[in-house]
């Protein structure tokens, strides 16, 4: 069974659909990076699967449960916010902004999510923290607070604690863009780390290069739709379709 399927994937806005119909499956273990120009609708994509956007029509699947609605006689009905809640537990997301809490150290920042939502005792969740954040290099910046630390610091302890709640399926969305260039490669290191690892994620990125090295397959979408989907070698270095040629042909690859 695939731990992520998407199914006939729509999403509206008002008149305006940004998603045409996205087919796709991912195995535990898949790296698959998403690739495209921007208005794509590659962060459209995460944000449903995290339910952080009502998709319009379509099914999403995580480890075999259907994520957001019930189905009933061809009928979509969305479940409760505590069953979403859940739900969206099941994922873990890194943003292009860290999303930090600024008035929280970064040991504090990855504790809350596990004694808040996961319920843990405050030496469970600092043990935890502690390890993931050792995990990302920055375990010695503990009791730093955001705003003592730089962006790839601060990006590191966000990834730290989306993966601390142990979900199934990460998503990347953008990492690096906030970044300045000279602090890129840190926070690289670690998703590439994660790869290894086998841990399941799919990454929205403009790292041509980072998706070429990482990933098991990579989808190329354009105007709400998947143009083109593969392994890297194929993509590319063999495009199909004239769009991501051009697209390829404008990258830093």
């Amino acid at each position: 069974m695939s731990l992520l399927q998407i199914e006939n994937l729509h999403k509206n806005f008002g008149d305006l659909e940004i998603l045409k119909g996205i087919d796709m499956t991912m195995n535990a273990g898949d790296v698959v990076s998403i690739i495209g120009a921007s208005g794509s609708g590659k962060t459209t994509l995460l944000r449903c699967v995290n339910l952080l956007e009502e998709f319009s029509d379509g099914r999403i699947l995580i480890d075999g449960e259907t994520i957001g609605y019930h189905e009933q006689s061809g009928k979509r009905t969305r479940r409760g916010e505590k069953e979403i809640a859940r739900q969206r537990a099941m994922t873990g997301m890194a943003f292009q902004q860290f999303n930090l809490f600024p008035h929280m150290s970064a040991l504090k920042n990855v504790t809350l999510g596990l004694i808040k939502v996961k319920g843990l005792e405050k030496d469970a969740a600092v043990s935890i923290a502690e390890k993931w954040l050792d995990r990302v290099g920055m375990l010695n910046r503990r009791d730093h607070f955001p705003g003592q630390l730089s962006g790839g610091q601060q990006q590191r302890v966000a990834i730290a604690r989306a993966i601390a709640m142990n979900p199934k399926l990460m998503l990347f969305d953008e990492v690096t863009s906030a970044l300045d260039p000279e602090l890129v490669n840190e926070v690289l290191n670690v998703i590439t780390d994660l790869a290894r690892d086998g841990m399941t994620m799919l990454l929205v990125t403009h790292e041509m290069r980072f998706a070429y090295e990482v990933s098991n397959r990579i989808i190329f979408m354009g105007g709400g739709n998947i143009i083109e989907q593969g392994p890297p070698k194929d993509v590319f270095h063999n495009p199909k379709s004239p769009q991501l040629a051009d697209f390829l042909k404008n990258s830093k690859f």
